[in-house]
């Protein structure tokens, strides 16, 4: 009897309690904190990174979930800072972002431009790493650095608590505003 009477209130009651309040106090996270451009269509979470490769877009964090920006496969590589594995990932990816964003071999490179996140699906990028993007970005739209570096702005998410962290550019949001301009 405790068996069944447990079953019901773990297994039915309580997950539909918890359901039921997300849903009244939280409906947009408790549904995915999507984002949904003006004729409905769903582009994206707010909380999920994407894979941008066109020069046009603002590149997001490398993912080490799978096959680009996979959940199924979400965590990270476990390569330590002691490894030869990583430490050639990263050298090869520094050359590639500099190369891509036209810089220097002096150019300081934002650990997030060339490192996954724990999860690997880390939708924010740095501004630092925003900035180094930007002129690239604006070259291949055509537009001025300065609106470009508008919408850097207006996409920036600021730390949790106005303490917490560093500010973040969501990805995700800024090329959409990027692809709204044109």
């Amino acid at each position: 009897m405790a068996t069944l009477i447990l079953a019901v209130v773990c297994c039915g009651v309580y997950p539909l309690v918890v359901y039921g309040v997300a849903q009244l106090a939280f409906p947009r996270q408790a549904n995915g904190s999507l984002i949904v451009t003006k004729d409905g269509t769903v582009r994206g979470s707010e909380l999920l990174g994407q894979d941008f490769t066109e020069a046009k877009y603002f590149h997001p964090r490398p993912s080490a979930a799978g096959n680009g920006y996979d959940a199924a496969n979400s965590g990270g590589r476990n390569l330590g800072p002691t490894s030869q594995k990583l430490d050639s990932l990263i050298k090869e990816r520094i050359a590639a972002y500099r190369t891509e964003n036209g810089l220097s071999d002096q150019t300081e490179v934002p650990a997030d431009a060339v490192t996954a996140s724990g999860s690997g699906l880390d939708p924010h990028i740095s501004l630092r790493n925003a900035e180094l993007q930007l002129p690239r970005v604006a070259k291949a739209r055509n537009t001025s650095e300065t609106k470009v570096r508008e919408l850097v702005a207006q996409n920036t998410d600021q730390p949790s608590l106005s303490i917490l962290g560093e500010p973040g550019v969501s990805v995700l949001k800024l090329n959409l505003a990027l692809d709204s301009i044109e």
